[in-house]
């Protein structure tokens, strides 16, 4: 199975809460309002674009997270490229 990170884009979130409703094992919201991705350790990693590892068992949240993302603020990579997921293999990883 392909192993997949996800990081947030703070300039872009809009701070509606989709993606911590979808996956709050992943997301969190922090004092600005604005959505960030955490640690295993629960940690938000507050600094810019820096990823996570989506667990197997969130994949789908974490996707539905971003495709339903107002800001669009929400992008998943290939852990070992570091390239982007299309639109085509999100929807083949569903």
């Amino acid at each position: 199975m392909t192993e997949l990170r996800v990081r947030v884009d703070q300039d872009l979130c809009t701070g509606d809460g989709l993606c911590v409703q979808y996956a709050p094992e992943v997301f969190e919201f922090d004092v600005d309002g604005l959505a960030y991705v955490k640690g295993e350790d629960g940690e938000l990693r507050m600094s810019p674009g820096e990823t996570v590892a989506i667990p197997a068992h969130l994949r789908l949240e974490v996707i539905d997270a971003a495709n339903e993302c107002p800001g669009e603020c929400i992008h998943i990579q290939h852990t070992s490229d570091s390239e982007p997921l299309s639109e085509d293999e999100r929807n083949a990883l569903r």
